[in-house]
């Protein structure tokens, strides 16, 4: 027969069998669960990299799209840059009928090219000092092509100086009659000098 001592021992036993075993197992599992987790998280990691590296192409196209089309609408919406008018400053201080012909023959070719071209022009043929004689009534020997030229191209003006006239007018003892086209300026070197001083071109022939 069992005594009382070796009962009491062997249900101690059992009851010590039965606490153990369950935290065996629950350590055993709680091993077991985390490894599983780092797994999963790291798969799912990879996955969202995965899913970023494939957006990016579509984010970058749609990024160079939309930056087109605001470049386009920018394009499109700019206000033409106004063209610059032409314009040109032709001298003449000589008494010479070849450097006259020669300034004149300057002008209409400058106004028939920008004609011709669609585009406007300006010219401005400034005589002083000895120059002044191609717009005197009695002295001019281009007036009869300068009232010609003048019908036909708009765009060329004839200025004469005026501290030049009156300088005549005393040399000579008589007024200085001009021809028609001519426009008195106080001064023909001022003149060249403010008209560039615009943007305007300047020729010495």
């Amino acid at each position: 027969m069992i005594n009382l001592k070796s009962a009491i021992g062997i249900i101690s036993g059992l009851a010590m069998l039965l606490l153990v075993g369950p935290t065996a197992r629950a350590e055993q599992g709680n091993q077991v669960i985390p490894q599983a987790s780092e797994k999963s998280q790291a798969s799912s990691q990879k996955q969202l990299v995965r899913q970023k590296q494939a957006r990016k192409p579509e984010q970058n196209q749609t990024s160079k799209q939309v930056l087109a089309g605001k470049t386009s609408l920018v394009l499109a919406t700019k206000p033409e840059i106004a063209r610059k008018p032409h314009q040109l400053i032709l001298q003449v201080n000589s008494n010479e009928p070849a450097m006259m012909n020669l300034t004149l023959n300057n002008a209409t070719n400058v106004a028939q090219h920008y004609r011709d071209l669609g585009e406007a022009v300006s010219i401005e043929v400034i005589t002083f000092g000895p120059g002044l004689h191609m717009l005197r009534e009695d002295t001019s020997p281009v007036k009869a092509r300068i009232e010609v030229l003048a019908l036909s191209n708009p765009e060329i003006s004839f200025k004469a100086c005026g501290n030049t006239q009156e300088n005549m007018r005393k040399a000579e003892n008589k007024d200085i009659n001009l021809i028609a086209q001519a426009t008195v300026v106080k001064s023909g070197v001022v003149r060249v000098m403010e008209l560039q001083e615009q943007g305007w071109s300047y020729v010495k022939p």
